[in-house]
């Protein structure tokens, strides 16, 4: 992957796929390789209702992050 998508959907599902499968070992390891910000991406996907889990090491909706 040469970039992260900016569909918010597609972005969780890529940003989780690329942490679940071990390509990078963290969200912070991930958006510096990407050159965007973790802080960044948090808000980003806030606004269309995901939220990163830190027990779970991944997005998840709004709700559903525990």
């Amino acid at each position: 992957m040469d970039y992260l998508p900016n569909d918010p959907a597609i972005l969780v599902s890529s940003v989780n796929m690329l942490l679940r499968d071990e390509e990078f070992d963290s969200l912070e390891t991930l958006c510096y390789a990407f050159s965007k910000e973790p802080k960044e991406l948090k808000d980003y996907l806030l606004k269309y209702g995901f939220v990163w889990s830190e027990n779970q090491k991944q997005f998840r909706p709004v709700g559903y992050d525990a």
